[in-house]
């Protein structure tokens, strides 16, 4: 019987870039050009089955990208394993948040030392302002793996997902099944407030 793991993914970056896109379509391979902002933070929970001798539960968290919920996010971040970074290729704006968001992750997230991807989102749209070589030279500056992502064709939605799992396994920083809790948005066990991120 393969050993049982859960991982919490955590998908953060510019409101508009296309996060919940990208979660639904990995989780119910679906899409939706007309999916509404997330308000707050929404989940979805998968399984990788046997997934390198291994069953991996993913409870992967969407966070609203707005600033007036930024406060209520910080929370989010804990007992994160791992995080992805969404920006819009046609967007500059939001390419050149993502020190922003990485400043903010390793704020909130110092002590899970989680694993963290950076992923170029809507790849199929014509007005491409975020080269694929620029985005590829900071993710390195930075010691991240950078993908290219279209949530509408699918186009390496599967790779980022398992590209960050396996990072993550290969870390060794997780624990196996029975050995963390599953929390709901919104609520948090005494022994997580007391421990901290992890």
């Amino acid at each position: 019987m393969p050993e049982e793991v859960q991982l919490k993914l955590l998908l953060i970056g510019n409101s508009g870039v296309g996060k919940s896109c990208v979660l639904v379509r990995f989780v119910d391979d679906e899409f939706d050009e007309d999916t509404p902002c997330t308000i707050g933070v929404d989940y979805k929970n998968t399984v990788l089955d046997d997934f390198h001798g291994k069953r991996v539960n993913l409870s992967i968290w969407d966070t609203a990208g707005q600033e007036k919920f930024r406060s209520l996010t910080s929370s989010y971040y804990r007992g994160t394993h791992g995080i992805i970074v969404v920006f819009d290729v046609n967007d500059r704006a939001s390419f050149e948040n993502v020190d922003e968001w990485l400043n903010e992750a390793q704020l909130y997230a110092v002590k899970c030392d989680p694993v963290i991807l950076l992923i170029g989102n809507k790849i199929d749209k014509p007005d491409r302002s975020v080269t694929k070589q620029e985005a590829t030279e900071y993710a390195r500056s930075k010691g991240m793996v950078y993908i290219e992502t279209s949530a509408k064709t699918k186009v390496g939605i599967q790779q980022t997902f398992e590209e960050l799992v396996q990072k993550i396994l290969d870390k060794g920083n997780y624990a196996a099944e029975g050995k963390t809790q599953s929390v709901k948005p919104g609520y948090e066990t005494e022994q997580q407030q007391d421990t901290g991120c992890c």
